[in-house]
């Protein structure tokens, strides 16, 4: 079934990870076996030839570069300015792999339908390109909302106003606050220029914050459900229930720790801790319950979001092994229909009405 995953950092590991997306998986385990500069080496699952095995034909790819005060411990750029020279070469990596053939970019109606009937034309996919959707995981990198027009000419169409920590224009996970004047200029300037807003990674105050001041389209690109992981990454029930009325789709994450309680990193285990595809659906069908239907769920996978097998579903070999969850949807009952809006229905619909203007 053609597939749609709304998050993946392709850019980041090719550019920090030094991961050639163009090979298959096992070849970019083999080139880091002995590594231990980063903790998933060798441990990747996600790259193009994989994507195609699993007809993941449409991804959300990002670009990310965090800004961190002098105050802030986090790993990222002394200065807005180097965080979006940082965005900039992440976006000619882009660039480079359309030339290639490898991807092409998604960022109208026009080109979502152009691409719909390209991988849907019933000939292999094996060396179709596969659409990307630009996406920036925080906003550190918009050094003033003016850099903002000039992203979306480059073809940027959603923006997560926070990551992890304090932001320049919201606070995010593990960080409390709100967003202030700077946050709410760019949530304007985003709604001027038609791009998503993507509540991810927003800490409980700049969330609800944001979407009182925000009335464009809002969809969470990789999140899950804090009734099953009680953490603030995670989005409560309330949370669920105003992003189910604003018309968002919320797409299941596969990050070990954040689908099943009492993780810890460096330590659990995915198959000792029972995080297994099935949790994914877990949360999904937390969301489903919540809304009364499956028209607000999808993935948003964040395979190879600075973690690889030893933190993701222990039944996933590589990302082409979404196509599992179809079969495990239909186990809880799910018919056809619900199958076909979480795999691509969903978020399908969710763009064509953002972008029919």
């Amino acid at each position: 079934m053609f597939a749609i995953d709304a998050h993946l950092d392709l850019s980041m590991n090719a550019m920090e990870w030094n991961r050639d997306l163009r090979l298959p998986v096992n070849d970019i385990r083999k080139r880091e076996a002995g590594m231990t500069d980063k903790p998933d080496r060798a441990k990747g699952v996600v790259s193009f030839p994989e994507l195609r095995k699993g007809n993941i034909g449409l991804v959300a790819g990002t670009q990310i570069a965090r800004y961190v005060a002098p105050d802030n411990p986090l790993p990222g750029w002394f200065s807005p300015e180097q965080a979006w020279a940082q965005t900039q070469g992440q976006l000619a990596w882009y660039k480079t792999m359309e030339e290639e053939g490898e991807i092409t970019p998604v960022t109208d109606l026009a080109s979502l339908e152009k691409h719909l009937a390209l991988w849907n034309d019933g000939t292999p996919n094996t060396n179709k390109p596969i659409g990307y959707i630009l996406s920036l995981e925080g906003a550190d990198s918009i050094v003033n909302v003016s850099y903002l027009e000039r992203a979306y000419k480059n073809g940027l169409r959603a923006v997560g106003p926070a990551h992890y920590g304090p932001g320049r224009y919201a606070q995010g996970t593990d960080a409390t606050g709100f967003m202030g004047e700077r946050g709410h200029a760019l949530l304007k300037e985003m709604e001027r220029l038609n791009i998503i807003l993507d509540a991810t990674h927003l800490c409980d105050d700049s969330f609800w914050e944001a979407l009182k001041h925000f009335n464009g389209p809002v969809w969470a690109s990789h999140n899950n459900c804090r009734a099953l992981v009680n953490h603030n990454r995670q989005f409560s029930d309330d949370m669920i229930k105003e992003l189910v009325s604003r018309g968002a789709v919320i797409g299941g994450a596969m990050d070990a720790w954040m689908m099943v309680p009492g993780w810890v990193r460096g330590v659990s285990e995915p198959k000792a801790m029972g995080a297994s595809l099935d949790v994914v659906i877990n949360h999904m069908d937390h969301i489903c319950q919540l809304a009364g239907n499956t028209l607000h769920v999808g993935i948003g996978s964040d395979l190879d979001g600075a973690f690889g097998k030893e933190q993701c579903p222990y039944d996933l070999e590589t990302i082409a092994d979404l196509q599992k969850i179809p079969d495990l949807l239909k186990k809880r009952g799910y018919t056809d229909t619900d199958v076909e809006n979480v795999m691509h229905g969903n978020w399908l619909r969710f763009l064509r009405k953002a972008w029919a203007q």
